[in-house]
């Protein structure tokens, strides 16, 4: 190991740089996520660098004082094998401290995340493609307000571990590419999902909603952004019913990855997650 490595916080413009390896290895980002990203928590984005040359990276995603998210776990190609990636992880999740940590692993380092101490709660399969039919729904979602999110936040917070109100605020703000939609019955919340522009296609996440009818009149809102591109949402295959539409949608299995905790998992309504939000941030 170089004797100039260390771990340090993400200075402005390396976050950007992390998320061009992260298309590199085929993760396909979204093209504006590092506005939001750094919104859930400043302090949770690391780099390994020598000098002055970052060679990994990690995040660890602290939301409230009990759940943190880890993801964007990269060494450079150039510089694997030689323990730098070692070292990140261990500033990654010292930064955690007594917090649950969660993630999203493929199946091929799930072995290794085991030995850390996570351990498997649910499998997440990616659909994916030009989707062939448009969904159906007695209900018709509207697009989100920039200036009334607070009911929205509200709603996330009784499915997402834990309240991230600055995260969404900039999440679900739309801009160019991004779209936010939210349905409701008699006055109440239903559901709501975003739509984003990624380097291939579109994703949309997160999708949450009370039923299929709800999340379904969403994605008749937001599949219309994608203009014919394909789209893919990362759908727990516990929520069955979030799996028939996205097949019913035309789409297809692309991937899967398995969500992991490392200290007490987190109570999450999986009947109402029809899509996660992102892999990188949970």
């Amino acid at each position: 190991m170089n004797s100039e490595f260390a771990v340090r916080s993400m200075r402005p413009g390396e976050l950007e740089l992390v998320l061009e390896w992260a298309r590199q290895e085929g993760w396909n980002p979204g093209l504006d996520d590092s506005l939001a990203f750094i919104e859930a928590d400043p302090s949770g984005f690391f780099v390994g660098a020598i000098g002055e040359v970052p060679v990994g990276s990690i995040s660890v995603v602290k939301y409230g004082e009990s759940f943190a998210f880890l993801g964007l776990y990269i060494v450079h190609p150039d510089f694997r094998g030689k323990g730098y990636g070692k070292a990140i992880w261990e500033t990654g999740i010292a930064s955690a401290g007594v917090r649950t940590i969660g993630l999203d692993g493929v199946a091929a380092q799930q072995d290794n995340y085991r030995k850390a101490g996570f351990e498997p709660a649910y499998s997440t399969i990616r659909y994916g493609g030009v989707a062939t039919s448009s969904p159906v729904s007695a209900l018709a979602a509207q697009p989100v307000m920039d200036s009334r999110l607070e009911g929205l936040q509200r709603y996330d917070s009784a499915i997402f571990p834990q309240p991230r109100d600055a995260f969404l605020a900039a999440w679900c703000t739309s801009r160019k590419g991004r779209r936010s939609a939210v349905v409701r019955k008699s006055g109440k919340i239903r559901g709501y999902g975003t739509i984003r522009r990624c380097y291939e296609g579109y994703k949309v996440g997160p999708l949450f909603a009370n039923d299929a009818d709800s999340a379904a009149a969403l994605l008749a809102e937001l599949i219309p952004e994608a203009k014919g591109a394909a789209v893919f949402i990362d759908i727990p295959v516990d929520n069955h019913e979030a799996v028939a539409l996205a097949e019913g949608l035309g789409l297809r299995q692309v991937f899967e990855t398995t969500r992991m905790y490392r200290g007490p998992a987190p109570a999450i309504p999986l009947k109402h997650v029809f899509g996660v939000t992102t892999l990188e941030l949970g």
